[in-house]
């Protein structure tokens, strides 16, 4: 299957989001892509008081423009994430949407950035509330995708959840700073690809924010052998576009069986131990 993972540096303006990342999706179409991974908040990005302004149902403007592109371009689309409001309750939300433009899958945040490291101080808990837990959909009559979305990257715990309920391709739209990027953003998608023997195709925001937070870049596709196979550096709108293929992964997964080999019985915490002493 042919992935593109998309570079954007996005603002406030939805709008201006929207047309940007609509060029994006017509290029990876161009190039052959069945998958496309759109950024992390890549339809609005500011501050507090934008983001909050900016809040919008499910079946809002954001899911009506990404159902259209997937629909004309006849692919599959994750909408990166946008801020969705239920009720009085915000989210962090992605959606994969299928060749037709149905919405086959929303996944809500579940690891909210309250962090503070160089260059970010984030208490992503004060706008948004965690969803549920991990959601796994099919792309058609190819593999699983499991959706996830930028902090969740330092959980392997949801990846390897993931992994087991079949998924064989991940995505991750992300904003990652600069500041833990340089050091982790790589090596994390690698080692989820490796140690859960999945494709990784990883949107990624760039340059500095309107909320004052400077951005990686490096969209990314890893395959299941931890190999970066696109990159789409670290600056610009841009594209990372690479083929993985099933048929060497399902060959890995044979030749090295480690999820076959799981001891589920040895990893259950024991009950006296606090979860934050785990």
């Amino acid at each position: 299957m042919r992935v593109a993972a998309v570079q954007m540096w996005c603002g406030p303006d939805r709008q201006e989001n929207l047309d940007r990342a609509g060029g994006l999706v017509a290029e990876a179409a161009r190039a052959g892509a069945e998958l496309v991974v759109l950024p992390e908040l890549f339809a609005v990005l500011g501050r507090t008081r934008a983001m909050r302004a900016a809040a919008e149902p499910l079946e809002g403007p954001t899911v009506a423009w990404a159902r259209e592109q997937a629909r004309v371009h006849g692919l599959h689309l994750v909408a990166g994430s946008f801020v969705e409001r239920d009720g009085e309750a915000l989210f962090n939300t992605s959606c994969l949407f299928d060749e037709a433009g149905t919405l086959v899958a929303a996944y809500r945040k579940v690891h909210l950035f309250d962090v503070e490291v160089e260059g970010a101080a984030t208490r992503e808990s004060a706008t948004f509330s965690s969803g549920p837990g991990p959601v796994v959909a099919p792309l058609g009559h190819g593999p699983l995708l499991g959706l996830t979305v930028c902090y969740d990257l330092r959980f392997p715990e949801l990846y390897r959840i993931e992994a087991l309920l079949g998924a064989r391709i991940v995505s991750v739209p992300a904003a990652f700073t600069r500041a833990t990027g340089e050091a982790h953003w790589e090596l994390l998608l690698r080692a989820r690809a490796v140690e859960d023997q999945v494709g990784v195709v990883a949107g990624a925001q760039w340059g500095a924010s309107p909320d004052g937070i400077v951005r990686h870049g490096h969209a990314l596709v890893v395959d299941p052998w931890g190999r970066v196979l696109a990159d789409a550096g670290p600056e610009d709108d841009g594209l990372a576009v690479a083929d993985l293929d099933d048929t060497e992964l399902e060959a890995l997964r044979d030749r090295l069986p480690s999820l076959a080999n799981r001891r589920p019985e040895a990893y259950a915490w024991p009950d006296a131990i606090e979860p934050s002493d785990r």
